[in-house]
């Protein structure tokens, strides 16, 4: 959107980043006459019709908070005397909460959600796993499983869970009836598929399992343990892609090759979490940059830039719709991207 050379005195936006944003996010405004400089009037914004909190405020930049209740809808700037035309801006909508996903959620090919009440270590809670349907009814899922943690969708449909309280994957039908698929597997966390239906698990301790459709169980690849958890991808390029969060504000996406060789993929993240790709090969990672919080986007070109804004986020994923659904430590929402994932129809 381009910036009007004749504004008489209203504010001009030419940029909003970044494109997408959640609760809690912030949007960075730029343009010209933001504010009334000659009164010094501070600016108001509104996203929809819900007035968004201003952390800094000048004639050209402007830093918003998303608030609650904010919606995908038109942002406008007001500099006390006139406002701005509307900019459309990707607002998530949550549509579930009072959850603790610890890593990215899972969609299967009907576009249900499923996601995690994980609890603390050791921790029984009544719903381990719940499902959200389309019409965002949440639902309990599984209930008997301790430390719930990654979850995958099989090609035949079925639903595998991590447990890193006791290092078994467990099978789960559609309908909700749950087996044991294999055990062994240390502080289980990240979960992955490739193209031929080998299950990766990522053990924290620095283990990299490579499971067969018959069951068999390969040690795949070793990477330096992490504080808390790995988080998996399978990448276009049939490599595996490996994010381990650290202590450091420099954390590394790994890409470990078929023959299990590693190297860094990217290097430079705050604590990288949850990962997806989408249908153009770009990876995109819970994790924060610059010291901004919320998803990134990687292309296959290594440039990097936040893609949506939001606090606590730990994972997401692709729906058949072409939306990001992102959990966050307590919630999920779905953000209207109107992009396609990576293996999705």
């Amino acid at each position: 959107m381009a910036i009007r050379k004749d504004s008489n005195g209203r504010p001009q936006i030419s940029q909003v980043q970044p494109e997408a944003a959640i609760t809690g996010g912030e949007l960075y405004i730029r343009g010209k006459g933001l504010t009334n400089v000659t009164n010094a009037d501070r600016p108001r914004v509104t996203i929809g019709d819900v007035a968004a909190p201003v952390v800094i405020g000048s004639n050209s930049l402007v830093i918003v908070k998303v608030p609650e209740g904010a919606s995908a809808g038109e942002l406008v700037v007001g500099n006390g005397k006139q406002l701005s035309d509307a900019w459309v801006c990707d607002i998530g909508i949550q549509i579930a909460e009072n959850l603790h996903p610890v890593t990215s959620p899972a969609v299967d090919s009907m576009g249900n959600i499923y996601t995690t009440f994980s609890g603390s270590r050791g921790q029984k809670v009544p719903v381990a796993v719940y499902r959200i349907d389309l019409n965002f009814n949440v639902t309990p899922f599984v209930n008997d499983m301790m430390n719930a943690t990654a979850i995958a969708v099989g090609r035949d449909g079925y639903i595998y869970i991590s447990s890193r309280f006791d290092g078994m994957v467990y099978q789960v039908s559609p309908n909700g009836n749950m087996s044991v698929f294999v055990e062994g597997m240390g502080v289980a966390t990240g979960l992955a598929f490739d193209d031929d239906n080998n299950l990766y698990v990522g053990d924290r301790s620095g283990t990299i399992f490579k499971i067969s459709p018959n069951r068999q169980i390969f040690v795949f690849a070793t990477i330096e343990p992490s504080i808390s958890a790995y988080h998996l991808a399978w990448g276009p390029d049939q490599n595996l892609y490996v994010s381990g969060p650290t202590t450091s504000s420099f954390d590394s996406i790994y890409r470990v090759a078929h023959n299990g060789d590693v190297d860094t993929f990217y290097r430079g993240l705050g604590r990288p979490q949850g990962m997806a790709f989408d249908a153009e090969g770009n990876l995109y990672s819970a994790a924060s940059y610059m010291g901004r919080k919320g998803v990134v986007k990687i292309t296959p070109d290594r440039d990097v830039k936040l893609f949506v804004s939001g606090p606590g986020i730990v994972g997401l994923a692709f729906s058949p719709s072409r939306a990001m659904i992102v959990a966050t430590t307590n919630a999920i929402f779905r953000v209207d991207v109107g992009l396609r994932g990576l293996r999705i129809p």
